[in-house]
């Protein structure tokens, strides 16, 4: 498709190029939109298409493409586009932009929409403030199923969906929800009122956005009611925009249980640069960190040295170690992804740590004893001669087994005591919970190997 659309292009088909693309739905324009690495054929595309449906591609097309077209846009044309955006695109739009476009566009928007943008720009970031569209229909209580139809038919066109409708009073105060179907069924006379459902689910302006996807998932709504502190009815938020919350969120978590800030921008449309400065001051602060585990092996420098039993030690610190991040990371992983889903909170920290205490010691036996085999007929054979019997190979998986324990207490409750804390229980995944065990079991290995080897 996108080669036949090239080919037209070129040749100035613009007929057939325009009959091509409106057989095609938006969102696949805006994928070609974002394909097309030429600005002169970005600019045809989006030319030839109709004003409206324009428009509409344009709100779906990532920043890149958005600053591209625009430079090319007249003012006139510039002013349609933010018009027949919703809000919650259009402010998008304007978070995205450098200053200078920022500038242009709210010059070119009408004093209803210049306000609309800044109040939403006024929301904190991450908030359901931020991502809620004013661009819905609320119906009066006291007013009739025929008037409220009237309503829907004459606004309905300019909304993002007319599928859910809420019921305010005068003051604009969220009262009531109902569906389309509930107006259709009734008779034309009964008050909505009388029809509504009063208990409502909803969010207020404040509310985190991670809050507002739990609830989506948790009540399967199409759309969720936005209230100020007076629970007047503001905005919605639609199952569109909780998709892309759910996206950023998990975007967010991955990066920062890699030990990466997260960036804005797609891996390939980042520069080395930005990608430099989001990994550089992790990997600085985990190499500090990193700092103590050699203070532990200089510390017991005289252990790690002291002939055959020393090189057997030496030679098992990278297993005792690795092993140890790895039962911390897997706790840590499995708690962070209960705390994303509301499956944990605070008070079930000792719960959760009684938990993995038993989950610690099954596997710490299994794979101790795992350890003293592998100790007994592979590592210890070059040994054997020189005096290394099973007691060695005993106090290293004895080792093996109380790291696991302890990796799995600490990679429990690092996450939960995070969480509780207000910080990013992500921060607490692998890097940072290898980190410490690897100090830990270090402490714990040369501790046994002094009190039952040398």
């Amino acid at each position: 498709m996108y080669k036949e659309i090239l080919e037209l292009i070129k040749e100035n088909k613009f007929k057939e190029l325009k009959a091509k693309l409106l057989e095609m739905h938006v969102q696949d324009i805006a994928d070609l939109l974002e394909q097309t690495e030429s600005p002169r054929e970005l600019l045809k595309v989006f030319k030839v298409l109709p004003k409206d449906i324009g428009a509409e591609v344009f709100s779906y097309v990532d920043s890149d493409v958005q600053e591209k077209l625009v430079v090319f846009l007249t003012d006139k044309e510039l002013k349609y586009i933010l018009e027949e955006m919703y809000i919650d695109d259009a402010v998008d739009f304007i978070e995205e932009m450098p200053a200078n476009i920022v500038e242009r566009a709210l010059k070119t928007a009408t004093k209803e929409t210049r306000q609309q943008i800044n109040q939403f720009l006024g929301y904190e970031d991450h908030t359901a403030g931020s991502i809620m569209t004013p661009e819905f229909i609320d119906l009066q209580e006291g007013k009739a199923v025929k008037s409220c139809l009237k309503r829907i038919k004459r606004l309905g066109k300019d909304v993002e969906t007319i599928n859910v409708l809420y019921v305010t009073n005068e003051a604009r105060v969220l009262k009531g929800v109902l569906s389309i179907r509930d107006l259709l069924l009734c008779d034309e006379d009964t008050k909505v009122g009388e029809i509504m459902n009063e208990n409502i689910i909803y969010a207020e302006t404040t509310t985190d956005q991670e809050e507002v996807a739990r609830l989506f998932k948790q009540y399967n709504f199409p759309a969720l009611p936005i209230v100020d502190k007076e629970k007047r009815l503001v905005g919605i938020v639609t199952f569109d925009d909780v998709i892309e919350v759910i996206e950023e969120e998990s975007t967010e978590d991955i990066s920062k249980m890699a030990a990466t800030t997260p960036s804005e921008k797609p891996y390939l449309k980042t520069s080395p640069f930005k990608l430099w400065w989001n990994r550089a001051p992790w990997l600085l602060l985990l190499m500090i960190s990193a700092t103590f585990t050699g203070l532990v092996i200089s510390k017991n420098e005289a252990l790690l040295s002291s002939g055959i039993y020393g090189i057997l030690l030496t030679a098992c610190i990278p297993m005792i170690m690795g092993t140890g991040g790895n039962a911390g990371g897997q706790s840590s992983a499995t708690i962070i992804r209960g705390i994303a889903l509301n499956e944990i909170e605070f008070k079930d920290l000792f719960k959760v740590m009684l938990k993995e205490f038993f989950v610690g010691v099954l596997l710490g036996l299994t794979v101790s004893v795992a350890c003293f085999g592998k100790i007994m007929l592979i590592d210890g054979l070059p040994f054997k001669t020189q005096g290394v019997d099973a007691m060695s190979a005993l106090i290293i998986s004895l080792a093996m087994f109380i790291t696991i324990v302890m990796a799995k207490l600490v990679g429990c409750a690092l996450p939960i005591l995070a969480k509780k804390c207000k910080l990013d229980p992500a921060v607490m995944a692998s890097p940072f919970i290898t980190t410490i065990l690897d100090t830990l079991s270090l402490l714990v290995y040369c501790g046994l190997a002094l009190a039952f080897l040398i």
